[in-house]
């Protein structure tokens, strides 16, 4: 298996090209010793219900795993805590404002982003909104998506994450 920072080459604290392996999840310059951990960065996937208790899912418009299904979310940005991150990228992606988010579970995940693996742990919820009658597709959302929990289907979602995560949740009906 291939280091996670083996696309970096040098140091970004003095620019030698001397960044070397360390250990497992870490470079170290060889020059000013400078180590630096890759850790994995958060995301959020929501599981969104209205009041009549359906799912609001999204159809992928963009690679990796385009055209299947995902649950709304994405990366947490800096200086955001992973509720606001929530509440932002449901917004986002359905024009949803959520009335309530619940924290259910995280899972590891590797995010193939632009040929570089993003290491995530990927923050699940479950959000309430009153209804979907105003969600729209947009950001990196095709399409929106409504079940009734009893139709989701692992194998329709493309993100191994997503997949795994959607399988906890049915799993805890």
């Amino acid at each position: 298996m291939k280091h996670p920072l083996d696309k970096f080459e040098y140091c970004p604290v003095c620019g030698a090209a001397s960044f070397v392996s360390h250990n497992e999840k870490a470079k170290k310059c060889a020059i000013c010793g400078f180590v630096y951990y890759f850790n994995p960065s958060a995301a959020v996937a929501c599981f969104i219900r209205n009041r009549k208790g359906e799912l609001l899912l999204v159809r992928r418009a963009k690679e990796p795993a385009r055209g299947t299904l995902d649950l709304p979310g994405g990366f947490v940005d800096l200086h955001e805590n992973a509720e606001t991150a929530a509440r932002r990228e449901v917004k986002e992606e359905t024009g949803l404002a959520i009335i309530d988010c619940r924290y259910l579970f995280s899972l590891p995940n590797i995010y193939p982003y632009c040929g570089f693996d993003v290491h995530t742990v990927d923050l699940f919820f479950e959000c309430c909104v009153d209804s979907f009658d105003l969600a729209c597709a947009g950001d990196d959302a095709a399409e929106i998506v409504i079940l009734t929990p009893d139709k989701l289907k692992p194998e329709d979602f493309g993100l191994h994450s997503i997949k795994k995560g959607v399988k906890s949740y049915i799993a805890s009906f």
